[in-house]
């Protein structure tokens, strides 16, 4: 069976950064699943593994445009210290939900301190990386009615598993 639209597909990969970082990886014991064609996953590996079938290997590099974009550097501002209110240690690398020009919710990220001044970074971590996945793919089947209704893959490694 091929990987298509409605196919629930199973993959073990390992992804890495352009300096051959390990980023993120899921291993042949626990593969992870995703419903083809619904948005689960970046659109440059979606689009590369459309067509493949359990068995295949491969070694795709996904530019920033086909993954998390390139980094905005509009989405970086300096806020006052004292506007995370009922937060008593700040430290870069924290993330905190906040709301987005358009009303929905968005991730940010204190990138640096300097003093009173924090300075926040609302661009996806992955922003303007090169991404490179070695994947094997593991099973494709059709997606279930459930699947398909709720625009995820259920079970185990699903990546919205219920």
């Amino acid at each position: 069976m091929q990987i298509g639209s409605n196919k629930v597909v199973s993959i073990a990969y390992t992804l890495t950064d352009e300096e051959g970082r390990v980023i993120d990886q899921s291993s042949e014991q626990a593969p992870f699943a995703y419903l083809h064609g619904a948005s689960n996953i970046i659109p440059g590996l979606e689009k590369a593994l459309e067509g493949k079938q359990a068995g295949d290997e491969l070694e795709v590099k996904v530019a920033p445009e086909q993954a998390y974009g390139e980094r905005d550097d509009s989405l970086v501002h300096t806020l006052n210290r004292s506007q995370f209110q009922g937060v008593d240690e700040l430290e870069v690398g924290m993330q905190f939900h906040a709301g987005g020009d358009n009303g929905g919710m968005q991730v940010v990220t204190i990138t640096a301190i300097d003093g009173d001044d924090v300075v926040i970074d609302a661009n996806h971590p992955l922003a303007g990386v090169t991404l490179n996945f070695q994947v094997k793919i593991h099973e494709v089947r059709d997606a279930t009615p459930e699947e398909l209704d709720h625009g995820h893959a259920h079970g185990p490694g699903a990546a919205n598993d219920h």
